[in-house]
C-alpha cells in the first residue's frame, strides 16, 4: 500500500468583510508587537483620524465616543506613540514645567491650574523641581530641551547666563511664572511680591504697630520682594530699623517659624509685630506662641503671606495676603497656549493682583 503524505489543509474563505470565515481576524500589529492606532480604529469601527483626535484633540470628539475609543484602545494596550507623532506633525505635545518646589503649596496649586488648561488639550507635563537653584534649574532646562518641548513655563527670572543664553535661543514660547517682568520681549504672569510687602507692613503700621519685624527664609526673589516692601513701607513711616530683620538661608517649615519665635521671644529681636514671609513660617510662629504662652496680638501681632488654607484655622486666625497660585498657574498656561498655536496675547505682562486678608493676629 502505497504512504501518501496528508493534504495540506484549504485555505481559509475570506467573508466580504476581510476577515476569516467563522474567525475574527486578528488585529494588525507596529513591529514591535504592540497595537497600533490602526487597530483601535478598526476594533472601535472608525477612522485613525477619530483615534488620533481622541487622544490629542478630545474636545473635537464626542464624550460617548471618545469613551469607547479608549476603553478598545486599554484593552488593546494602545499607547500612542508621542515620537512618531512629533516627527509627522513637529510638535511634541509636551511642555516643561520648572518650579523651585514640590512641597510647598504654593506650587503644587499652580501646577493645579497649569493641568487644568493643557491637559485637555492633548499636552503632557514634564515637571522639573529645581529646588530653587538657579544651577539645577539650567540643568533640569537642558535636559528637557532634548525632548522638544512646545513650550516652556518657568518660575520667577533668577536664571543663570547659561539658561538666558537658551532662552534665547529657543523657538519654543517661554512664559514666566510669579513675578512680572518688565522686559518687553519675554511674557510673564504674576503679581507684584513688593505691593505684598508693602501691604501687610501699611496694614501693621495702620493697626498702630512701630516695632516691626521681619522674618525671610529660603532669600529666593519673591522673598526679598516682599522685604523690600517691607522696608520701603517702613521707611516711609521713619521706622525701618535693619536688627528687626532676620534672614535665615534654610527652607521655610513649621519648626523654622517656631524657631524664629523663640528668638523674637528671647530678646534677639525687640518688635511688637513679626511679620513673617510665608504662611508656613507664620503658623510656626503661632503654634509656638501658645506653648509659650505668648498672648497674640496683644504681645506680639504675627501676620503672614501667602494665605494657605490652614491660616483661617489657627489659633488666632492668621492675617496674611492672599496670592492667586491656582490663577497664575491657569493663566500662565492660557497664554502659552496663544503663544504656541500662533496666537499673540493681549498682554505681555498679567498681573493678577494680591488681596489682603485680615484676621485676628494683628
Amino acid at each position: 500500500m502505497t504512504n501518501r503524505r496528508p493534504e495540506p489543509p484549504a485555505p481559509a474563505t475570506a467573508s466580504p468583510s476581510g476577515s476569516s470565515a467563522g474567525k475574527p481576524r486578528k488585529p494588525r500589529s507596529s513591529r514591535t508587537g504592540r497595537a497600533t492606532m490602526a487597530d483601535v480604529a478598526e476594533r472601535a469601527g472608525v477612522s485613525a483620524i477619530t483615534v488620533s483626535r481622541a487622544f490629542k484633540r478630545p474636545e473635537l470628539v464626542a464624550p460617548d465616543l471618545r469613551t469607547r475609543i479608549l476603553e478598545v484602545a486599554q484593552g488593546m494596550g494602545y499607547v500612542p506613540n508621542q515620537a512618531a507623532s512629533a516627527l509627522a506633525s513637529a510638535r511634541s505635545m509636551t511642555v516643561a514645567v520648572l518650579i523651585p518646589s514640590m512641597t510647598n503649596t504654593v506650587f503644587v496649586e499652580t501646577l493645579a491650574g497649569i493641568h487644568d488648561v493643557l491637559h485637555p488639550r492633548g499636552y503632557q507635563l514634564l515637571i522639573g523641581v529645581s529646588h530653587y537653584s538657579p544651577v539645577e534649574e539650567e540643568r533640569l532646562l537642558r535636559a528637557y530641551l532634548q525632548f522638544q518641548p512646545d513650550g516652556i513655563l518657568l518660575t520667577g527670572n533668577d536664571h543663570t547666563a547659561a539658561t538666558q543664553t537658551y532662552l534665547a535661543a529657543l523657538r519654543s514660547p517661554t512664559v514666566h511664572m510669579m513675578e512680572l517682568l518688565d522686559d518687553p520681549d519675554r511674557y510673564s504672569v504674576g503679581c507684584s511680591q513688593f505691593e505684598g510687602g508693602h501691604l501687610m507692613t501699611r496694614h501693621l503700621l495702620e493697626r498702630g504697630y512701630r516695632r516691626i519685624g521681619f522674618a525671610a527664609v529660603q532669600l529666593d526673589p519673591r522673598t526679598l520682594a516682599r522685604l523690600d516692601g517691607y522696608r520701603q513701607a517702613l521707611r516711609e513711616a521713619g521706622l525701618y530699623d535693619p536688627r528687626r530683620v532676620l534672614q535665615v538661608p534654610e527652607p521655610s517649615s513649621l519648626s523654622l517659624g517656631a524657631a524664629m519665635l523663640d528668638r523674637i521671644v528671647d530678646g534677639e529681636v525687640d518688635c511688637d509685630a513679626m511679620f513673617f514671609c510665608n504662611d508656613d513660617l507664620a503658623q510656626g510662629a503661632l503654634y509656638q506662641c501658645q506653648r509659650r504662652g505668648v498672648r497674640v496680638p496683644e504681645r506680639l501681632a504675627i501676620a503672614g503671606f501667602n494665605d494657605l488654607a490652614a491660616s483661617a484655622w489657627t489659633t488666632p486666625a492668621l492675617t496674611t495676603v492672599a496670592t492667586p497660585r491656582y490663577e497664575i498657574g491657569r493663566e500662565s498656561a492660557a497664554m502659552l497656549l496663544e503663544l504656541m498655536e500662533g496666537r499673540k496675547p493681549k498682554s505681555r505682562r498679567l498681573d493678577l493682583g494680591l488681596r489682603f486678608v485680615g484676621r485676628e493676629s494683628t
